[in-house]
């Protein structure tokens, strides 16, 4: 299912993709990798990354370890003692980069550093770098990426749920194993409710955000009657399923702070892209572009809605005018320090209302974070308070998910052909890359593949190449080759 093209297939891909070394050095988790790998075998370039590697350890240290940590890497790698080879760094740089560390560490201590290490790499190495097999390599990864995608590239499960425009129902990659959630926007649907730029906004927002609090979409195609978006499976269920149906509604405070600081990581990643999340009066999430149509500024503060009593029924002019007018009320579970954060938030004039000013830095400065340390949890290095039993299915059971009525009088033709072209474009480089390496596919494939695939004719320039398998030696031993998938496809545990 996965197998790499030779080299000289490569070629047309290797003048027509972009040559940014951000883009193809850093952000692609493969590409990472290959440079990486290229490095290593260059003396003068292994500790730029060996150095990028402890400065990322610095910025996940605990607050207390931080300063000792951060003048270890001050003289391992500048120090008079120093053999590490690095690309001069000015001795200013170097000054402040400690008297801040005895001051006040903090996380972005290093970072002038780190952009003359990432300046340095992207000249002449990133130039000696195309030219190696690691490149070459990394072609091969981005060709197998841009294949098409189809329904047959998954096994397709249980409905887990409903969306706007159809079912969401869970499903596997079959070369992988990886599970996801599908997302299903039935055409005829689209076409009544003329959807097609919700549609496509949706599937352009997905696809640019890449957070690890933000739902990531994988691959997106298309059947005869649907248009697929291939989502991150949130495994554990949503909040508002955990909130009402296990257990007492709601959560311990504790657990509902962990919660709100993920949430608060993953608004300042959307608002990085200039994106802005907004939750609609009648309680159903949405994205949108610039204005957030409430007047109030859109790139720092969103729309609010004031929850009434459990399973109360209120309009939503009610609802609008509770959010304008009314003061929220709050019961004796509330510690002073989460009191204090609802207020802050709920303010009624936007422009003195947390996060107005300093956006999330400000938000997460407040007491109620004080035991989050926030570098650690978006490494994902923090325990979660609940973590999903995977033979559990936290969502309603199949029967009492509402059935779609049939959409009728709606016709498909030719000029809803744009629109599909435009939306159904395969597999989403990073998530996929992601899927690639944690899977041990990449791994694999690299060990397995012949080595001439790799070879390229550079003048006296010799690589080390990726070791054989031991499954490839096993089966070029016994002449055996590898198949497909078995006929026989079993159901996840947890499905």
């Amino acid at each position: 299912m996965l197998k790499l093209p030779p080299v000289s297939q490569c070629s047309e891909l290797r003048h027509s993709i972009e040559k940014d070394y951000s883009s193809l050095c850093d952000k692609q988790p493969i590409g990472r990798l290959l440079f990486r790998e290229f490095c290593d075998t260059q003396h003068d370039l292994k500790g730029c990354i060996e150095f990028l590697d402890a400065v990322a350890e610095y910025e996940v240290a605990a607050d207390e370890d931080r300063r000792n940590c951060g003048l270890q890497i001050l003289d391992m790698f500048f120090g008079a003692e120093s053999a590490v080879p690095l690309p001069e760094i000015p001795s200013h740089v170097l000054r402040e980069c400690r008297l801040r560390l005895k001051q006040d560490p903090g996380k972005d201590d290093f970072e002038e550093c780190t952009r003359i290490i990432h300046n340095y790499l992207s000249g002449e190495p990133f130039g000696e770098y195309q030219e190696s097999p690691y490149f070459s390599r990394f072609l091969q990864w981005k060709w197998l990426e841009r294949q098409p995608v189809t329904k047959n590239t998954f096994r397709h499960y249980r409905v887990l749920g409903k969306g706007g425009f159809g079912e969401v129902c869970a499903c596997q990659v079959r070369a992988t194993g990886k599970m996801y959630a599908c997302k299903k926007l039935e055409k005829n649907r689209i076409k009544r409710r003329k959807g097609e730029a919700m549609a496509l906004s949706e599937k352009r927002i997905l696809e640019k955000v890449h957070s690890r609090f933000v739902v990531s979409l994988s691959y997106t195609y298309e059947t005869k009657d649907s248009l697929c978006l291939v989502l991150t499976i949130m495994n554990g269920g949503d909040l508002k399923f955990h909130i009402h149906n296990l257990g007492n509604p709601g959560f311990d405070e504790q657990r509902a702070i962990f919660y709100a600081a993920e949430l608060c990581c993953g608004l300042e990643d959307l608002q990085r892209e200039r994106i802005v999340y907004r939750a609609h009066p009648d309680l159903r999430p949405g994205f949108s572009h610039g204005d957030p149509g409430r007047g109030d500024h859109p790139r720092k503060s969103g729309d609010r809605r004031l929850h009434g009593k459990f399973k109360e029924k209120v309009k939503r002019e009610e609802v609008d005018r509770r959010v304008r007018k009314d003061t929220e009320q709050y019961s004796e579970k509330f510690s002073e320090d989460a009191k204090s954060i609802c207020k802050m938030l709920l303010t009624k004039n936007p422009k003195q209302r947390l996060g107005s000013k300093a956006g999330a830095a400000e938000v997460k400065a407040h007491p109620v974070f004080k035991d989050i340390n926030f570098k650690r949890l978006e490494a994902n290095m923090l325990d979660p308070p609940f973590c999903p039993d995977p033979h559990a299915i936290y969502c309603k059971d199949v029967v009492d998910i509402e059935q779609f009525s049939t959409v009728r009088g709606v016709y498909l033709d030719t000029t809803d052909d744009t629109f599909y072209s435009q939306f159904a474009t395969g597999c989403v480089s990073i998530p996929w890359q992601n899927e690639m390496i944690e899977s041990g596919c990449f791994k694999d494939i690299n060990e397995e593949e012949p080595e001439e695939d790799m070879v390229l004719n550079i003048e006296e320039k010799t690589y080390p190449r990726p070791k054989r398998g031991f499954f490839y030696r096993l089966f070029r031993r016994g002449g055996c080759i590898s198949g497909g998938p078995s006929e026989k496809e079993e159901l996840p545990a947890n499905l």
